[in-house]
């Protein structure tokens, strides 16, 4: 395989009913069913009740009010799914049945990125959910500080040596944010060459970690997610885990001004333990094209048994959104400003990981 070029990004190596979510903003631009572009479809607003002294319905009953999800634990409760409830498993065939006509004759779309939501959200995220939730018992913080329309960007830590910290903020974001909202990840060209990957990674909403990508997709109101480290972050030794690497120039910071796009920190303590890194075999990674190849405790000397990650208990905290629009248009091509908002990123993920860390009983509870 060639050497992967990761396109720049930052002057970096790297780049009514149980289970209907609210409607969500779509670009008219954004969405094609078998490769044409499909009109937008007009949403009609549902109208409020009526007040009761016009004749109206009144409020909802108080059994309804009950029965509303309350958060446990400090999670925030987790939005529902098609199976919860009475009739989901009548509800889960007919939804299948309607899923695969729909694959069979093509009728679903995807969007300019190749991003399939359908099967994101009936396939992909059901085979993703178990290792959140069963494996890595991902506890999310600050979800609510994500918002709930518009675009947005969500910088966060890489490590791991494999990328399952992004794939498990998606899920975080996914499941646990009120207004249903999906994620976008930005990834090196590495993910987009690999067989098998690259077409998933689409499919799931990744895109390039590139400027231009990014801002399209923050114009369209999308939740866009960059971890600035890449390489240096997810493969750095296993002695310098939660040590934040260089997060570049600024260019997430740049795009964020240029679409007046709030910047929201993510912390992610549990990854770094996945696969400990205790070397690199750095003329292997040259023969295999790979940023580096990892040498782990386990793993190659235990074969494909080796590659099973360990069973960390992870946290995912969403940080107080850093707003830019506040900035005139030509803050964009301001250095000194880039520079700052970068460290002030930089420096408020740190402090929550080490907050996180000290609050944290055991690696794996």
């Amino acid at each position: 395989m060639a050497d992967a070029k990761v396109i720049p990004f930052d002057d970096d190596r790297s780049r009514g009913s149980a289970g209907q979510r609210p409607p969500r903003r779509r670009s008219a631009a954004g969405r094609r069913r078998n490769g044409e572009p499909v009109p937008v479809r007009e949403v009609r607003e549902v109208p409020e009740a009526a007040d009761p002294g016009e004749g109206g319905p009144g409020p909802a009953p108080a059994a309804a009010v009950q029965d509303a999800p309350v958060a446990r634990d400090g999670q925030p409760p987790r939005r529902p799914r098609e199976e919860d409830g009475e009739g989901g498993l009548e509800r889960r065939i007919a939804g299948g049945l309607a899923f695969l006509r729909r694959r069979l004759t093509g009728d679903y779309e995807v969007d300019d990125f190749g991003y399939d939501e359908e099967l994101t959200d009936q396939v992909l995220m059901s085979l993703l959910r178990p290792m959140y939730e069963k494996y890595f018992r991902v506890e999310v913080k600050g979800v609510e500080n994500i918002p709930a329309e518009g675009g947005a960007l969500l910088v966060a830590n890489h490590s791991g040596t494999l990328p399952l910290d992004g794939l498990m903020m998606q899920v975080a974001v996914h499941d646990h944010h009120p207004a249903g909202r999906h994620l976008r990840l930005l990834a090196a060209d590495l993910v987009f060459v690999l067989p098998v990957v690259n077409e998933l990674a689409r499919k799931l909403g990744h895109t390039l970690a590139c400027g231009e990508d990014a801002g399209r997709l923050l114009a369209q109101g999308e939740l866009v997610g960059v971890m600035p480290e890449g390489f240096k972050g997810i493969g750095k030794p296993f002695g310098e885990r939660y040590k934040l690497q260089r997060f570049g120039r600024g260019g997430f910071v740049s795009t964020a001004l240029r679409e007046r796009a709030p910047i929201v920190p993510c912390s992610i303590v549990g990854a770094e333990e996945i696969y400990p890194m205790i070397g690199n075999a750095k003329t292997l990674a040259r023969l295999l094209g790979f940023p580096y190849f990892p040498l782990t405790p386990t793993f190659p000397w235990l074969g494909p048994l080796g590659a099973l990650p360990l069973p960390t208990k992870w946290t995912i905290q969403f940080g107080e959104p850093i707003p830019t629009d506040g900035y005139p248009p030509e803050a964009a091509e301001d250095p000194m400003l880039m520079f700052n908002l970068t460290d002030q990123v930089r420096e408020q993920i740190q402090h929550t990981l080490y907050k996180l860390l000290v609050q944290r009983r055991s690696v794996f509870f």
